[in-house]
């Protein structure tokens, strides 16, 4: 008959086996990165998902010794790259710089070969900013219970310009359609830049886009900004009102943050998590979004999956409702 081990003998053992069992995965987590980090942008170089990820990559590479570089792959509307990321390996070497067009591609398209909250592994929030509603000058509406009116008594007559078909500026100015009754013509640009070029010289009349895009035309006085589409009102523009105020229960934002294939370690997810906030807490840092009319999104990766899966949720039934297709 075989002895058994005293019972402080067994519990020396038993503890010991323990932490042979932890000790690869903190070894993994605390050699990480031991070569140059991928992070992958759907857009073009220069646009706001762009500067975010090199905001974000820049950050990675001084504090953890190993370049992150940005690869710009765009396309399908970010799908390209994030497809990319889903068939990359699943080891911390390629990440995504998610944005709010991710919740939306989840309904917009119907034949992707990745599901998004599924295939991908929610790292860190990066930032958060409202939307912000501006008018051309030319509009004779000084503020939002006052455009409210007059595109009740012009249906259909008010141009609502958005960087195109299913974009994040697209759906809020759906969502204000159905939340107030109102009925406006949209009209789809190929991009920021052309939208807000023609609300400029009064081709369209009013826009719904991120206020990071329109806040030097409205100081400029260039543009009217009627109103915010945050929870809460914005610390750039704190003198306008939010819809919610009027409207209750409108809220529509522009989100961003990083992200990984779905298998990738929970030890290297939580050190990019832990990296991401520390460069949140940076006072420079909050500094220049500050200046962009946005806020650091600082939360774990469950908090930025939970939001992640609450936006596909909510914008699937905006578009499912307004029947909006991709171009």
């Amino acid at each position: 008959m075989t002895k058994l081990p005293h019972r402080r003998q067994f519990l020396r053992l038993a503890t010991g086996a323990a932490a042979l069992s932890v000790q690869p995965r903190v070894t993994k987590a605390q050699a990480y990165p031991t070569r140059p980090v991928r992070i992958l942008v759907g857009y073009p170089a220069g646009g706001t998902v762009d500067f975010y990820a090199r905001l974000i990559g820049q950050w990675m590479s001084d504090r953890l010794g190993q370049p992150f570089i940005v690869e710009n792959r765009p396309g399908a509307t970010s799908n390209i790259a994030t497809e990319t990321v889903v068939r990359a390996l699943a080891d911390g070497y390629t990440l995504l710089m998610v944005s709010s067009a991710n919740a939306l591609n989840a309904t917009l398209f119907d034949k992707l070969n990745f599901i998004f909250t599924r295939d991908i592994a929610a790292v860190a929030g990066v930032s958060r900013e409202p939307n912000a509603i501006v008018v051309n000058p030319l509009v004779p509406a000084e503020t939002l219970p006052e455009f409210i009116s007059y595109a009740k008594a012009n249906p259909g007559k008010i141009k609502i310009g958005s960087p195109g078909m299913g974009t994040p500026a697209h759906v809020a100015g759906e969502l204000f359609k159905m939340m107030t009754g109102v009925d406006m013509l949209h009209v789809s640009y190929r991009g920021t830049v052309p939208a807000l070029t023609d609300l400029l010289s009064g081709q369209v009349d009013v826009y719904f886009g991120a206020a990071s895009g329109s806040i030097e035309h409205v100081k400029a006085g260039k543009l009217r900004a009627l109103a915010t589409t945050g929870a809460a009102r914005s610390e750039a523009l704190p003198g306008l009102t939010t819809v919610a105020e009027l409207v209750p229960g409108f809220e529509a934002s522009t989100w961003f943050g990083l992200g990984a294939p779905k298998a990738t370690p929970i030890e290297i997810v939580d050190r990019l998590n832990k990296e991401v906030v520390a460069a949140l807490s940076d006072p420079k840092t909050r500094a220049r979004f500050a200046e962009l009319g946005s806020e650091p999104l600082v939360g774990t990766p469950t908090d930025f999956g939970k939001l992640i899966a609450d936006e596909t949720e909510k914008w699937a039934r905006v578009i499912r409702a307004a029947n909006i297709k991709p171009e």
